[in-house]
Parts: structure tokens; C-alpha cells; sequence
């Protein structure tokens, strides 16, 4: 809403001093959005007057029309004489009244009018059009005004080109606040001004001689007031106040009757329309649209209506969209540039206007324009809500006009169909405000800021408040507690920190998902946060079975994108998908390659869930609804899941660097496994989207039984192909939830010894087909308490060991915690743990 400070001070006696600014911050004090203030006619000086043009001479020998115009400016110039002005307009004639800066002025953007030569003629000023005057966008023409000005009146005054405009961003519950009305009363509240009612009017009292009108429809239309202007001059044009007001709400003028009704709906709020009486067949009705019936609009489209529209109507069928734009057919015209009727000698257009002021439900309104992709100021302003009693005042306010300025007559009779409405009515304990700011307000304060609103109060300790017509959004004793609260100002609102209930911190689950996301910050990878959508594409691009879990997904009703309509069931087309950005944007980190991570849930319908009920929303839910609704939810495992490709380590003076493997990946998986104080079993594995020979599945121990953790290892060349990242591209990804359930509990703190530590290296010659894992196995087994660490250091394939067979080097470290070991008892616990390896998995003592 676009607020003119001019047209403001109507209805609010503001200081003289008080600028737009000002304005403004007493305005956002009070909870309104004011998002900017405009300053028309800034840096404009003079002189800029009005002038009549005496003679135009057509200079031919240039490409585009230039003219050399003689024009009568009064007095203004000091001599009484006509100035001479080159000017490439076409739309003026001899004796036309127009604007003209002289020699010595300033025009808005700085742009300085000095007498030059140009076109071979001397230019002494310039004829302006409204673009260059900061009036719109009109750089067509020039402004041509009415013929009752002298040559010489001030133009600035006349166009009232110096103002202040704040522009207002409504919120959906502020919707009287799209009007000057609604404006001007948060303005006078703000300074503590009386306020002068626009809509306080004589209104003529309804009677059976109005325009014939039927609703049908009383649940859309509660309210039709309709008023006949008879006798308007169709030649009759907007007077300059009423267009320039017009602009700097940001509307433009079109016509003497529709600027009427633009005039009266920025005035009050009420949006009305004019319809050409002569063009209307029968009765106006109100009714919802019937199967296969269409309007052709105002903007010239023609519309097939949907069974939900709400439609004004005549015996021809539609000829309005209720709240939205209304029809062709019925449309104003006036005699602007219009032939004469030969017979009777005056001109064409409408003569007898019928205006309607309805009130509309906003729902209906709001789906219509949706649903037709046409939004309007009309429909704007029924969505947010229209003062449901402003619809008389409107009337009469818009006939008042279109009888003042177009020398119509307005008939006696007016028709007023309304339901039985009673004033709505909210009960609020007189301490509530107190209660819910912290601040002690007291009864008289609550009662005063209430009745600024417009509510009527009664009650002592409980005040039975009257909520006023226009306020539709106070239903709640809280929204007239934030009333209060808002109007003695939310800078009075003391500033006090919240006090925490006492608890027992982070449950273990999210002590979990924290240490994790620590862990692999600290191994180098940099955490991606992803949206958590997908589509098909994603799953194709996989390589995932027809028959894959994963492929079966909770579809979204309305989803962000209708490539990816489904919620994610893994998190890695999300980190390949970041991936693929942060390499080919050349994001490397300082490794030189790209390690990424995310935690997060993810969501594995079962197929069985019960189907979701519509909860209600007057009352809460009983238990037995909330339960469910939980049923009817789809697992949502927390995982984690990390990808990596380039360089894992650089090279540089201190050596070769290295790449990125699968075993990179399973190293991520066991370093998430040890923050639950969980040593994974890694097996050879075949799982999609991995390379099957390099892929491991991860399995941990949950209530004595071996499950599935996730994961790990090189991506299939197809996959990384079809997301666009470096080939031997590695992945992995695990399921915190499992992982949780594995943990032995409280994770414990590493043991520290003061004593030395005896190193022992073992070599074991064993068939390839045996995993490392087994061998690890066994070792850890045989080698008792005081094996502190086993480390995996070397593997060595070659002729003197046979075909077939591999050697396993491995670093064994034993330290006691009360004592030096001796290197007996090293010896030893390196020999168990060397035959329990020998018994478990067939391997030799390498020498």
C-alpha cells in the first residue's frame, strides 16, 4: 500500500514539521512494514508553469517529427513574451495547455533546463511529459492539461509534484491497512490524533427503487449495495487531484467512473465496480458458475469458469468474477476521443452507471484468483479481509464523485441485500496483556488501547470486547492481548533472558549424532547439508534393481520440484550431487581433493503403514489420534553417509601424495563406529551402487545378534559417470540408529599407562581367499588382555610364497597397566595369539 503523506494529512491533523520519515517510524513502532519512503519531486526547482500553445511549426527536414512551438507562459518568464521550445511530441495542438520548464530549472535526476541550440531553432525550455516530471513511466507524450488553467499558474502546486509516498508492506492480517482509512487511524493512534473517518458519511438509506439484485449465494456474498449514477457526462475526465492521487498509490487513470471506484477502494479499503447500466440485462446476481459457462475479463481473455468460481451474473449468464475483475460486456466506456452521434449531437460512451460495493468471502475469492492466475487490488484486499460494513459508505462516497465531477445524478433508491450478522464478540480477562508481555499494564491502559482499535469494552476484571467490523483477524483474546502489547510499544518490552528448565541434557542419540559429525570434521571431511528430496533419476543413475528397497519412497502432495517429488530413503545422491558442484568449480580442499559428509534421517516406507487421518484443528488431538498419526509415519533411520575423491594426502617436498581409495571409505566408517565405542566387522560385499569387487559391509553385534551396519567403498565407474564425479570416486554409509543400539553405552576414556610399551611384529602366510579381518580375528583373541593395539602394516604376494597365498604382516603392541612387562611375557602373549591365528584360519609362521 502506497500511502501518499498529502493525502494523509486529510484525516490526521499532523504537525507541519512531521516528514514521511517520522511518519514512518511511529508506523513500524506499531508493528506496520514500512518498507520505504519515496520523495517525489526531490531536487525539482523551478520555474515550471503552466503554458498554452500559440503556433507549431512542422520542421520536415529530420528523420523523426520534430516540432517548433510557440508557447504562451504568462508572466513567468519576466518579458510577457512566448517562448520559443523544439519539442519531438506529437499528441498537443495549437491552443493546448501544457507544462513547460523554463531556463534556469531542475527537473528530477539532476537534469539541469538551460536555452540551447538544437535542430537548427533556439530551444528556450521544454514541454514535459510525465516521465520527466517523475509522474510514471509515460514517455509517449507529453501532459496535456485541462483548458481552465492560465498560462503562468505554478505547475508544481497544480500537479502536486513535491510529496512524500510511504510504501506500506500489508501483512495478511492487516488487510484494512490497504486503504488510506486503515492507515490514517494507525497513524492517529500512533501520535494520539483524532481521527477524521473517511467512511463516516450520509448514506442514503436503502429502498425498493435501487437496481433489481438476486444472491443466491449468501455464503460467498453476505453484503450487495448497488447505487445508479444516472446522466454522466461520458466526456467527463478525472480531474488532476484525483489522477495524481491516483499515481502515487501507484495506480493509473483510465477513466473518469473507474478511477472513481480505484479513488474510493485506496480511500476505504472497499473495492467496488462500475458496470454501464445500459449493457446490463435483468437483475445483477450473485451464484456460482455453472459447468462449461466462460466470461471474457477486463483484460480481454476469455476464462472457462470452474463450478467453485463466484460470478456476478445477468440474464446473458456471467459477467463478473466476484472479488477478482469484472466482464467485458458490461464494461464502462467513456467519449475520450469518441465520435458524435450524428442525430442527437453528443458524444458516445456510458451514461448511467450502476456501481456495486459487495462484501465477498475471502476463501472464495482467494481460489478464484488462484485458480484463474489473476490476482487484482480487488482481490488482494477481499483476501486480507474487507470492512464488511463499508460497502453503504463506499457507494455513496463513489456516487457523491461520479455526481461532483461528471454532473451525474444519483438515483434515490438503493439496494441493500445482507444477511442478519451480530457484532462478534471476545472475552479477555483485563490482565491477560500483563501476563503475557511481563509488564503491568493495567485495566485502564488495556481499555484505552482497545477502544484506539475500535472495540468496544465493558467489564471490570473480565472485559467483554466488541471487536470493530473491519478487524477480522481479532478472534482470540491473545490477538487483542498483542494489540495492547503493540500499541504501548514492543521497545517498552522488558529484556530478560528465558530461564531453562532444569533437565538431563542431550539424550544419547544425539550425543552420538554430534561426536560423529566431530569425528569426521576431524578426519578431514567437510560437512554438506542437502535437501532431502529425490526423484527417480536419482535412483536410475544409481543403479538400483527394480526391485531395490530404496526405489520405494513417500511421495510428497506438493513438492518443491516435480523432478524430485519423493522423500530421500539415502544420502548419497545429495553428497554426489554437492560433490560434483565443489569439483567442477574447482573447490578441492587442502588435501587436494574433496571429502564430504552429512548426517541426517531418512525415509523407508514399510508398505503397511495405516493410512493418515486430518487431525483436527479446534480442539487437540486425543492420545489415541496421536498415536495414530505416528503409526501412519514411515521409518526414519538417522544416517550417516560421507563420499571422497582426488587426493586424499598431497604430494609435495615431503613426498608422493596419495589418492582416494575404497579403503579411505571404510576408514571413515570405522572412525563413525568407534564414537559408539563399536569395532565393526568389514566383509566383502555386492551392493549397489558400489564397485562389486570393491565394496565391504560393515556388521556390528545388536543384542547378540550380527546386523547390518552399512556400507563401504568404491562407487561403480557407472555411477560415478552418471553423476559426473572423478572416477574411483569412494562412498560410505551407516545407520546411526543401528550403531546406537550396538554401543556398549557410555563410551570410556582411553587408559593411559605410565609403563613402556613391548612391540611385537608377527608375519602370517595364509590363503588369499582369508580376509585380513579373520586373521585380525584371531589374533586378538589369542593375545589376551595385554594386547594393547594390532596394526595391519604390510601385504606381500610373490613366487616364494606359492600361488595362491598372501603374507600379512602384522604390529602388535602389549603393555600391562601395574607393571613392565618382561620380554618373556611379551614373547608369550605374541605366541598365543600366533596359534590361535594358526588354528582359526590355517595359517603358517612366515619366517
Amino acid at each position: 500500500m502506497r500511502a501518499p503523506l498529502s493525502w494523509l494529512r486529510e484525516y490526521v491533523d499532523l504537525p507541519a514539521g512531521v516528514t514521511g520519515r517520522e511518519v514512518a517510524t511511529k508506523l513500524i513502532a506499531a508493528g506496520l512494514e514500512v518498507e520505504t519512503v519515496d520523495q517525489l519531486g526531490a531536487g525539482l526547482t523551478g520555474p515550471l508553469v503552466v503554458g498554452r500553445v500559440l503556433a507549431v511549426e512542422e520542421l520536415t527536414e529530420f528523420k523523426k517529427p520534430i516540432r517548433y512551438c510557440q508557447v504562451d507562459v504568462g508572466d513567468a518568464n519576466g518579458t510577457g513574451e512566448p517562448q520559443n521550445i523544439v519539442c519531438g511530441a506529437t499528441n498537443f495542438a495549437v491552443g493546448d495547455k501544457v507544462v513547460v520548464v523554463l531556463p534556469g530549472a531542475v527537473l528530477p535526476g539532476n537534469f539541469a533546463i538551460s536555452a540551447r541550440r538544437t535542430y537548427g531553432k533556439l530551444s528556450e525550455g521544454m514541454i514535459c511529459s510525465a516521465a520527466e516530471l517523475g509522474m510514471g513511466d509515460d514517455h509517449d507524450g507529453i501532459i496535456v492539461l485541462p483548458p481552465e488553467y492560465e498560462p503562468g499558474t505554478d505547475a508544481v502546486e497544480l500537479l502536486e509534484l513535491r510529496d512524500e509516498v510511504l510504501d506500506i508492506a500489508v501483512t495478511p492480517d492487516r488487510g484494512y491497512c490497504l486503504s488510506m482509512r486503515g492507515v490514517a487511524r494507525e497513524t492517529a493512534t500512533a501520535y494520539g490524533l483524532p481521527l477524521r473517518d473517511p467512511a463516516l458519511l450520509d448514506v442514503t438509506a436503502p429502498g425498493e427503487y435501487g437496481p433489481a439484485v438476486d444472491v443466491v449465494d449468501t455464503h460467498g456474498c453476505d453484503r450487495f449495495t448497488a447505487r445508479a449514477v444516472t446522466g454522466v457526462r461520458p466526456e467527463a475526465r478525472s480531474p488532476i487531484w484525483l489522477q495524481r492521487r491516483l499515481q502515487k498509490a501507484g495506480m493509473r487513470s483510465i477513466s473518469l467512473a473507474v478511477d472513481v471506484t480505484n479513488y474510493v477502494m485506496l480511500e476505504l479499503g472497499q473495492p467496488l465496480h462500475a458496470y454501464d447500466r445500459g449493457r446490463i440485462e435483468g437483475p445483477i446476481g450473485v451464484r456460482r458458475a455453472e459447468p462449461g459457462e466462460k466470461i471474457v475479463t477486463l483484460d480481454g481473455v476469455t476464462r472457462a469458469l470452474d463450478p467453485q468460481d463466484l460470478v456476478i451474473t445477468d440474464d446473458s449468464g456471467p459477467i463478473g468474477l466476484a472479488g477478482v475483475m469484472g466482464g467485458a460486456h458490461t464494461e464502462i466506456s467513456d467519449a475520450h476521443d469518441a465520435l458524435v452521434d450524428p442525430v442527437s449531437g453528443q458524444a458516445e460512451g456510458t451514461r448511467d452507471i450502476v456501481v456495486e460495493a459487495a462484501h465477498f468471502d475471502p476463501v472464495t475469492v482467494a481460489r478464484t484468483a488462484r485458480r484463474h492466475k489473476l490476482s487484482s487490488e480487488a482481490s488482494r484486499r477481499f483476501e486480507r479481509g474487507v470492512d464488511p460494513q463499508a460497502g453503504p459508505a463506499a457507494a455513496q462516497r463513489a456516487a457523491d464523485l461520479l455526481v461532483l465531477l461528471a454532473g451525474g445524478t444519483a438515483e434515490a433508491g438503493v439496494t441493500e441485500v445482507h444477511g442478519a450478522t451480530a457484532p462478534r464478540t471476545v472475552t479477555l480477562p483485563a490482565d491477560l496483556p500483563d501476563c503475557v508481555a511481563g509488564v503491568a499494564y493495567g485495566r485502564e491502559s488495556v481499555v484505552r488501547r482497545l477502544q484506539q482499535v475500535g472495540c468496544d469494552v465493558s467489564g471490570t476484571d473480565e472485559l467483554t470486547v466488541t471487536v470493530p467490523s473491519w478487524r477480522p483477524d481479532l478472534t482470540d483474546p491473545n490477538d487483542l492481548a498483542e494489540e495492547v502489547i503493540r500499541l504501548e510499544g514492543y521497545e517498552n518490552l522488558p529484556s530478560t533472558l528465558p530461564r531453562p528448565p532444569a533437565g538431563r541434557g542431550l539424550t544419547e542419540a544425539q550425543r552420538l549424532h554430534r561426536r560423529v559429525g566431530r569425528a569426521l570434521a576431524g578426519a578431514g571431511y567437510v560437512e554438506a547439508l542437502n535437501y532431502p528430496f529425490l526423484g527417480d533419476a536419482a535412483f536410475d543413475r544409481l543403479g538400483l534393481p527394480a526391485d531395490d528397497a530404496r526405489r520405494r519412497v513417500v511421495t510428497l502432495l506438493n513438492p518443491i520440484s516435480d523432478e524430485e517429488p519423493a522423500l530421500r530413503t539415502t544420502l548419497l545422491p545429495g553428497l554426489l550431487g554437492a560433490l560434483r558442484r565443489n569439483d567442477g568449480r574447482g573447490s578441492q580442499g587442502a588435501q587436494g581433493g574433496i571429502a564430504l559428509f552429512e548426517t541426517g534421517l531418512v525415509f523407508r516406507p514399510g508398505g503397511d503403514e495405516p493410512a493418515a487421518v486430518r487431525l483436527p484443528v479446534d480442539a487437540r488431538p486425543s492420545a489415541e489420534e496421536i498415536a495414530a498419526q505416528d503409526a501412519a509415519l514411515p521409518a526414519q533411520p538417522l544416517r550417516a553417509a560421507a563420499v571422497l575423491a582426488g587426493a586424499r594426502e598431497q604430494h609435495g617436498w615431503w613426498g608422493a601424495g596419495r589418492p582416494a581409495t575404497w579403503a579411505d571409505a571404510v576408514e571413515a566408517a570405522r572412525v563413525v563406529a568407534r564414537e559408539a565405542g563399536v569395532e565393526p566387522e568389514v566383509v566383502a560385499d555386492r551392493h549397489e551402487p558400489w564397485h562389486p569387487g570393491r565394496c565391504a559391509a560393515l556388521y556390528v553385534e545388536v543384542a547378540g545378534e550380527r546386523t547390518l551396519l552399512g556400507h563401504a567403498g568404491e562407487l561403480h565407474p557407472r555411477v560415478t559417470k552418471a553423476f559426473q564425479v572423478p572416477a574411483r570416486t569412494a562412498a560410505m554409509e551407516l545407520d546411526l540408529d543401528v550403531l546406537r543400539r550396538a554401543s556398549p553405552g557410555a563410551v570410556p576414556a582411553p587408559r593411559v599407562s605410565t609403563y613402556p610399551v613391548a612391540t611385537q611384529d608377527v608375519a602370517l602366510v595364509v590363503p588369499e581367499a582369508v580376509p585380513a579381518v579373520a586373521v585380525e580375528a584371531a589374533l586378538r583373541s589369542g593375545a589376551g588382555d595385554l594386547l594393547e593395539s594390532l596394526r595391519l602394516f604390510d601385504v606381500f604376494t610373490g613366487e616364494q610364497l606359492g600361488a595362491g597365498r598372501k603374507s600379512l604382516a602384522y604390529a602388535l603392541r602389549f603393555r600391562a597397566p601395574d607393571r613392565t612387562l618382561t620380554a618373556e611375557e611379551a614373547s608369550a602373549a605374541r605366541d598365543a595369539a600366533v596359534a590361535a591365528a594358526v588354528t582359526a584360519t590355517g595359517a603358517e609362521l612366515r619366517a
